[in-house]
């Protein structure tokens, strides 16, 4: 038996819990037709597989109609879904690990306009910001009948073999009737009466319990202190903890801090990259010394020294690692086999939630396998024949692309024309705020290390160094550089935002900053020049600024820019630039038409993506085999490349990442991934 906190079993009522490690209700946004399919049943099964104690699935299974999720989700009020859940279900029980899953009524928190158009409903008329809902007043019929799906749901899961479920009591229903910010009923279920405002929760507590019996496990994840004026107090928070506690009807707590009905307020639940980490640990602990009930808590607890420390000081029964084991989903196998070293890290960028906020599915920014798990394995096969490969590019892309080939167990170098890694990583990682970013660059270096990956950094490669390796393959990652040839006249005034980040341009006292790439990058910029004094305007053509960057993502850069007066203008577009003394004048005009605006600067920064460094690919081309063609169908399928368009050709060509065309981080590395990993 190991004596490490977090490989201790617990009890929780009937079930033993192999560990202390658990991934706490989310949802990924993988049900097909609402439904928790093969894929939803692999993205589970392999966390089971990896160690932990008990995965959660579903944040917020829907138990009613007018309660359809404001993203792709289960659907819990559908008898379809048992014999799926079924499936979910053994598929995680053969690894080893308990499963359970959160059921909700979403109250005001959806929209009306999705799937049946059926009114949303809450304990007030007030409307909800975040999917801009005006709720209809809930009725005494609606309570009944909401009552009964509860139930309905508690069954369908039980029938489906699950350990137990989870109430959602944050910024849902339930608590939309706890909190006086969102209750503004009369009578049995509103007023200043928390007894009154709890009615509706014990009452779908007792019929869960009427239909699923007293062994079955259900708990709760609840706010215990919305930090919210107007809202449920940390002393009401307590009090409501204690009367759950005394019910008897909850098994289990797992607590909640804050509100959600905005992107600032959910940043601060769900923290990002940049803020602090586990910054609700000591409140969850604070109210399990208080409750003396099974508590659990998630929130930015990204590390194994912080879960450890959450359990060996008492503060948690069971911790949560819900994104970590996005990143990584086998950090309790290496905690037991005492390889912490090798986890994959979470770096906090949160790609994960803010996709599924804009209507996608659940993606780690630097572990493509997550969500991929039918088809991109999180193990690399060794390769049956061994082979030389030459990447040129420590990028993102280039790292990943050395770190496959080195675990394929082939002879692997890589040319960097700097004397670091990291690539645009490194850049981007400048910015104390999202430092946590190199983590993606130390994390693969230290792979290769252990690979036996050759690097020769401050290398210029060119076509004869690379044909001087004699090699079977070669990847190009050059990468991109900044392209700023957008305007009609005046290029050559403006700077790129790359300039700005990189310190290589120190910015101006009066700076327009055009953002039409919408990534981080314009923002990363915006903040440099704001931080330095300056007066900055970032303008786009869009209808928002900063797309790519996405909701939870945008909070801290807008905490800092609002407060530092930044100016953002949407749907205007700068044409041109011209100079005038030691002034630029930009001509603005509208993709509307009918404008024609100037405006007086010292400094134009443009952010307009990149543009792939290829010189080297196309040099390359007329000597590879495969003249730089990509089987598509094959890379889709998992199969390896076979190409020969040039029997004269001596290696196969290949060029991944921004050396293609400008994305993102996370497209770089599953380029890397699903090319190399079948070479």
């Amino acid at each position: 038996m190991s004596n490490d906190p977090l490989l201790q079993p617990f009890k929780l009522k009937h079930l033993t819990l192999r560990n202390r490690i658990i991934v706490t209700s989310h949802e990924p946004a993988y049900p097909e037709d609402g439904m928790p399919k093969g894929r939803y049943r692999a993205y589970h099964a392999e966390r089971a597989k990896g160690g932990i104690a008990l995965t959660m699935t579903a944040g917020s299974a829907a138990v009613s109609k007018d309660s359809p999720p404001a993203f792709n989700n289960i659907l819990a009020y559908k008898d379809e879904v048992v014999p799926w859940i079924k499936d979910l279900t053994d598929a995680v029980h053969e690894h080893g690990a308990a499963v359970m899953i959160q059921l909700t009524h979403l109250g005001r928190r959806t929209r009306w306009d999705k799937d049946d158009w059926l009114p949303v409903v809450s304990s007030s008329q007030h409307w909800e910001p975040a999917h801009r809902a005006f709720p209809k007043r809930i009725e005494e019929w609606d309570i009944a009948r909401i009552v009964k799906d509860y139930g309905d749901a508690a069954e369908r899961m039980k029938a489906g073999g699950m350990d137990g479920i989870e109430l959602e009591s944050y910024g849902h229903l339930m608590d939309q009737f706890w909190s006086p910010n969102t209750n503004d009923l009369d009578g049995p279920y509103g007023g200043p009466s928390l007894e009154n405002r709890m009615r509706f929760c014990f009452e779908v507590l007792r019929e869960i319990r009427s239909r699923v019996g007293e062994d079955f496990i259900v708990g709760i994840r609840y706010v215990a202190d919305e930090a919210w004026e107007g809202g449920i107090t940390k002393e009401e928070g307590l009090e409501i903890t204690q009367r759950l506690k005394q019910s008897g009807l909850v098994d289990f707590l797992n607590v909640i801090r804050g509100h959600i009905e905005t992107d600032a307020a959910l940043a601060d639940v769900i923290p990002v990259q940049g803020m602090a980490n586990s910054p609700h640990l000591d409140f969850a602990g604070e109210i399990r010394a208080a409750a003396a009930i099974p508590t659990f808590h998630a929130a930015k607890i990204p590390d194994v020294a912080t879960a450890r420390h959450a359990i060996a000081s008492g503060k948690l029964d069971m911790v949560g690692m819900t994104r970590a084991h996005l990143a990584d989903p086998h950090i309790v196998r290496k905690i037991m086999e005492k390889r912490e070293e090798d986890i994959r890290p979470c770096v906090g960028a949160t790609y994960c939630l803010d996709r599924i906020y804009q209507g996608g599915a659940a993606l780690c920014i630097h572990n493509p396998s997550t969500g991929r798990e039918e088809t991109m394995p999180h193990r690399i096969d060794r390769a049956t024949d061994r082979k030389k490969l030459v990447i040129v590019g420590a990028g993102p892309a280039g790292l990943e692309a050395a770190r496959v080939a080195g675990e394929r167990g082939h002879d692997v170098t890589v040319f960097e024309v700097a004397d670091k890694p990291g690539g645009q990583i490194r850049l981007t990682a400048q910015s104390p705020r999202r430092q946590e970013m190199i983590s993606i660059v130390d994390w693969r270096m230290a792979q290769c290390e252990k690979l036996g990956v050759t690097f020769r950094f401050n290398t210029w490669a060119e076509a004869a160094t690379i044909e001087a390796e004699n090699p079977d393959v070669v990847v190009i990652a050059t990468g991109g550089l900044p392209n700023t040839e957008i305007l009609s006249a005046g290029n050559e005034l403006v700077v790129s935002a790359w300039d700005i980040i990189s310190g290589d341009v120190k910015p101006g006292n009066n700076v327009l900053l055009f953002d039409d790439a919408g990534d981080h990058a314009g923002l990363q910029a915006a903040e440099f020049i704001a931080e330095s004094g300056a007066r900055v305007e970032i303008m786009t053509p869009d209808r928002s600024f900063a797309p790519e960057v996405m909701g939870l993502n945008l909070v801290p850069y807008m905490r800092k820019l609002q407060k530092l007066d930044t100016v953002f203008t949407v749907t205007y577009r700068l044409l041109a630039a011209e100079q005038a003394g030691n002034q630029l004048v930009a001509h603005i005009g509208s993709d509307y038409g009918g404008i024609a605006l100037q405006r007086t600067v010292d400094q134009i920064v443009v952010n307009h993506g990149t543009i792939p460094l290829d010189d080297l690919y196309f040099d390359l081309k007329p000597l590879s085999r495969n003249l730089g063609e990509v089987d598509y169908d094959a890379l889709i399928a998992g199969e390896m490349q076979t190409v020969s368009r040039n029997a004269d050709g001596r290696f196969q060509l290949f060029r991944i990442g921004d050396a293609v065309s400008a994305r993102n981080t996370h497209a770089a590395i599953y380029d890397a991934l699903r090319l190399v990993r079948t070479v």
